[in-house]
């Protein structure tokens, strides 16, 4: 729920111009675009992310996260995820995490493709993204950071799904990658400086500040203002086809599915 300051709004509306901060394209890829004549099962391609990272959080439902599970090329999975990816019949790519989670049976299983990392500085997502960033062959023939997507990272424990929210920022930051987590519901990506986003009229929109000092926006109901809450940008509305967000810093931006 978004706070629509008019004091706020006014001031950062006259902080500087478009031609101060150029404008770049959300770093989310064509393929999860919405669009009138495609499904969102038939608007990913199989090689749209360099990397899809399957979680052990709420195994997802929905028809675009699945759709992603089934046509990537380098799937890996947290162990603890591997055996319900095994129900719906999916092979990964590698299995990554501290072995707590993973049957004797699917450790022998899977021996071969099965890393296991034993160090508790970083959680599973994050082993599991710096594994895939190491050994992959990445094709970033088209953008100079590879768009490794996130699967299963929310549900069950709330502090977990919260973690790995905010784990998109420290991706961003320090491994250089545009992470994209996809939920049943909609979709993250983190952007930096003066941002163009696709949408569809009425798709519901939230902010997330990190580190902006300055912040405004065109294109949705409620006008964006430099957020110090987490709270403040929440359940927006885009107006159109696109919005954009002026902005100093990163940020967080959800978008929901089209369907």
């Amino acid at each position: 729920m978004i706070i629509n300051n008019k004091e706020n709004n006014k001031e950062s509306r006259g902080a500087y111009s478009s031609n101060e901060h150029p404008v770049s394209f959300s770093p989310l890829l064509e393929s999860l675009a919405p669009s009138a004549h495609t499904t969102p099962s038939e608007r990913v391609a199989a090689d749209a992310f360099s990397a899809v990272i399957l979680a052990a959080g709420d195994f997802p439902s929905h028809v675009l996260p699945l759709r992603i599970l089934r046509t990537t090329t380098n799937l890996i999975v947290c162990d603890g995820a591997l055996k319900d990816l095994l129900e719906y019949e999916i092979e990964p790519t590698a299995v990554v995490g501290d072995g707590d989670s993973l049957s004797e049976e699917l450790k022998q299983r899977y021996a071969h493709i099965y890393h296991q990392i034993s160090e508790q500085e970083f959680n599973d997502l994050t082993k599991a993204t710096l594994f895939a960033r190491s050994h992959l062959t990445m094709n970033a023939s088209t953008q100079t950071r590879p768009c490794f997507c996130y699967v299963g990272a929310t549900g069950k424990r709330e502090d977990h799904t919260l973690g790995n929210i905010s784990l998109m920022l420290y991706y961003f930051r320090q491994l250089a990658l545009n992470p994209v987590m996809v939920t049943d519901y909609g979709y993250f990506v983190v952007a930096s400086g003066t941002t163009r986003f696709e949408c569809f009229p009425g798709q519901q929109v939230s902010i997330f500040n990190a580190t902006c000092k300055e912040m405004s926006s065109s294109g949705l109901k409620w006008d964006v203002y430099p957020l110090t809450e987490l709270w403040q940008g929440t359940l927006n509305k885009a107006l159109s086809n696109e919005f954009t967000i002026q902005a100093d810093g990163d940020y967080l931006v959800y978008r929901t599915h089209m369907i």
